[in-house]
């Protein structure tokens, strides 16, 4: 912190003891080591303090960086998902033009979902595995746990 030599601080002692004396020079000298520690913990924290706000600057402008490239790479993405979209559009125009263009009958796809089949479907589904499952345990038939 400051540069002192030997022969300044021979210097130093030297006045110290004459102005203060023996008896009050050991008192002086280790009030004065404590308020030098002090200072050089203040200087030291100060320090810390400045490498953390360069660190933190650091790291916003790589976050604002990285979400520059992210926000960048969606638009591309978003835009080649609707360049893909409107060719899927475009292909599927033509071939519903192309089936429709001889006969006014409606196409498989066209026609609505029976939701009562599904739902019974799904229905007779669930209770068939229930059935084995309970035939399992009756035969005591450990399965292993399932993974979420």
């Amino acid at each position: 912190m400051f540069d002192f030599g030997f022969s300044e601080m021979v210097v130093v002692a030297v006045v110290g003891l004459i102005v203060l004396g023996p008896e009050r020079l050991p008192k002086v000298a280790r009030q004065a080591g404590q308020w030098l520690g002090k200072l050089q913990r203040y200087v030291a924290d100060v320090k810390s303090d400045i490498n953390r706000q360069m660190e933190l600057d650091e790291l916003r402008k790589l976050q604002s960086e990285v979400t520059g490239a992210a926000r960048d790479l969606k638009s591309s993405f978003e835009s080649a998902v609707g360049d893909a979209q409107s060719q899927f559009d475009a292909i599927n125009a033509d071939l519903q033009g192309g089936s429709s263009g001889g006969s006014s009958s409606s196409t498989p796809a066209a026609q609505p979902t029976d939701w009562d089949q599904v739902y019974a479907h799904r229905r007779t589904r669930d209770r068939i595995r229930e059935r084995r499952l309970d035939r399992e345990r009756a035969l005591g038939h450990k399965r292993p746990a399932r993974r979420p």
